[in-house]
């Protein structure tokens, strides 16, 4: 997530980290154990004059499978769950009328498991997981997983990118 909002016009900063969880300054090692109870998530700070909180959240969408419980692909855990953090009532009520257009929609198979939920406090991860994809090139996960993910993100939101 982080190394495809960081290629978006309006994004100021994208921050990996953690929120939605009980242990006060969580590691890495902490959240893997998933006894945190935190998400791996991705902080955005973005000017809404250039892009919208809704064009965000079509891009997660977009790159991030909502029907998946406590786990994205291949990484397993509740660290992995599917959730969107919110500011205020004006974010969560777009969140949800997008989730429920979806479901209306039917884009998808299985059930959309999002959870919608306030914004907690943000732990940023540790100096190695901040732009990850960029400073491990050579990383098979990146190689197999990433990489591919973000060509596809590219073509989709060319129009976006700075």
């Amino acid at each position: 997530m982080e190394g495809a909002f960081s290629q978006v016009k309006g994004i100021h900063s994208a921050t990996s980290g953690y929120m939605g969880g009980t242990t006060t300054e969580p590691t890495y090692e902490e959240i893997c154990n998933g006894d945190t109870g935190h998400a791996e998530v991705v902080q955005l700070c973005f000017d809404p004059n250039i892009i919208s909180y809704q064009e965000i959240l079509e891009i997660f969408f977009t790159l991030h499978d909502p029907t998946q419980l406590n786990r994205q692909g291949n990484d397993i855990g509740t660290q992995y769950r599917s959730a969107v953090f919110y500011h205020d009532e004006s974010q969560k009520n777009v969140v949800e009328q997008i989730v429920s257009e979806m479901r209306a929609a039917h884009m998808f198979e299985q059930a959309i498991v999002t959870q919608t939920c306030p914004v907690d406090t943000f732990y940023s991860g540790e100096d190695y997981h901040q732009d990850y994809v960029k400073n491990n090139p050579e990383n098979s996960y990146c190689q197999a997983v990433v990489s591919p993910k973000l060509a596809k993100f590219r073509k989709t939101f060319v129009s976006k990118l700075k």
